[in-house]
């Protein structure tokens, strides 16, 4: 516990309400490298200041996904029948014009392993069982057959909405990309079920070079030699989603926590990062880490991200690599707030915390599922105010804030800044494949 002497404020529900409402009705969507992402990072900063935090922030170049129109129709009955679409980010478009090629159904989680993809992907378009393509080589070899298009289906979401999300920017820029549409899950299920033969498409707009930013804020400690303890979150959404849960809810909180440990006394820094453009995979997380990773080695002790904590019905997870005695010290901390958590060992590279392991410093992120796949409204238009509960919020962030107070006071820290030996190997290979490497 911090030193009585020195109580520490408690995080407001009010005042995470209040950053809230203006991050989601206010801005809205916030895609990365548009305009709506740079006014969230824009009020971070001036949150960040008037809670008496050292602000800067530092830009880095995106492909923003700059779509007008997009449109989606199979065939199937006699007849085309239109469908709801969201084009990935890192996808091209079409500049308007209609692409119609035969519909093939490629199922992911096996369908990689036939030896030539050729012959049954290429010239159609591929209604691609799983959004997710966490092999390089599946990858190349799924563009390398030359598909029309890509309809990815979400395996994690079951639903009748299309969800949206982007392709691995070290995946497209290494492999290259064909016109990518996510699709809904019980969409795809019907045309699957009804004997759908063909399918077009077209899109207007798609990726373009831009920028986005990290917004830093620190709050100096009185020992420089000491180390920085980090904690993050990310401010941007996906397309068409005003992200109160993801991740407004870590954005509102980072505010209220640089307001609360503002107050303290302090032997570290503390430095709070909200992220830009987490949702193409943690492209702001991985440019501060590559811009600092000399400092990071020198001063890194730990990073606390927070993703997602803020959904009505659910249970909270904690993920990443830590040093066993971190993790002993943490239950406690939530535990006194009413807030125990589930740890899921092992890597995870999805989340603004992996860079800074792929560094060496621990990292973990705290989320908030309420399903087997996360969250129902995971990427979606309707993951808006009514989704989170800011009181529970509120305890979550109160044993943040207490866990972060002590780490930043004590004379010797009671982990080592190291992530476990067993996990280097896997953490230097999804570093590699995903993000590409240093």
């Amino acid at each position: 516990m911090v030193d009585e002497g020195m109580p520490l404020p408690p995080i407001n529900p009010e005042a995470l309400y209040r950053h809230l409402r203006h991050l989601t009705e206010t801005i809205g969507v916030r895609l990365a490298g548009l305009p709506g992402e740079a006014a969230a990072a824009d009020y971070v900063a001036r949150e960040f200041e008037q809670a008496g935090a050292t602000v800067t922030q530092e830009t880095f170049p995106v492909q923003a996904r700059d779509v007008s129109e997009q449109q989606l129709q199979v065939f199937f009955d006699g007849a085309w029948h239109d469908a709801g679409c969201s084009l990935f980010a890192n996808t091209p478009g079409t500049k308007g014009a209609w692409i119609e090629a035969p519909l093939v159904f490629f199922e992911g989680p096996t369908g990689y392993q036939q030896p030539d993809l050729g012959p049954l992907l290429g010239g159609k378009v591929v209604l691609h069982l799983g959004c997710h393509i966490e092999s390089r080589e599946n990858y190349r070899r799924l563009i390398a057959a030359q598909p029309a298009g890509l309809l990815m289906v979400d395996l994690r979401y079951p639903g009748a909405v299309a969800l949206a999300d982007a392709i691995f920017p070290v995946y497209a820029a290494s492999c290259g990309a064909v016109p990518s549409l996510n699709v809904a899950f019980l969409e795809a299920w019907k045309w699957r079920e009804r004997g759908a033969t063909r399918a077009r498409f077209r899109v207007v707009g798609g990726p373009r070079p831009a920028e986005s930013a990290n917004v830093i804020a620190d709050l100096p400690g009185s020992d420089p030699a000491a180390g920085v303890i980090y904690l993050g979150g990310h401010h941007d959404t996906q397309a068409d989603s005003v992200g109160a849960d993801d991740n407004g809810s870590a954005t509102a909180g980072l505010i209220e926590l640089a307001r609360v440990l503002a107050t303290q006394p302090r032997r570290r820094t503390i430095r709070l990062i909200s992220f830009g453009a987490e949702e193409q995979l943690s492209v702001g997380s991985s440019a501060y880490v590559r811009r600092h990773r000399a400092e990071l080695a020198r001063e890194g002790r730990c990073m606390f991200n927070l993703d997602s904590i803020g959904s009505w019905l659910g249970w909270n997870v904690l993920s990443g690599s830590a040093p066993r005695e971190l993790d002993a010290l943490l239950p406690a901390y939530f535990a006194r707030h009413g807030q125990p958590y589930r740890r899921e060992l092992g890597v995870l590279p999805y989340a603004d915390h992996f860079p800074f392991v792929a560094a060496g410093v621990p990292g973990l992120t705290l989320m908030r599922p309420n399903c087997a796949g996360g969250r129902f409204f995971h990427h979606r238009p309707d993951d808006d105010l009514t989704r989170v509960d800011v009181k529970l919020m509120a305890a979550s962030l109160n044993a943040v804030a207490e866990f972060a107070a002590d780490m930043a006071t004590v004379p010797t820290l009671p982990f080592a800044a190291a992530i476990p030996d067993a996990e280097h190997a896997a953490v230097a290979q999804c570093w590699e494949d995903l993000f590409g490497g240093w």
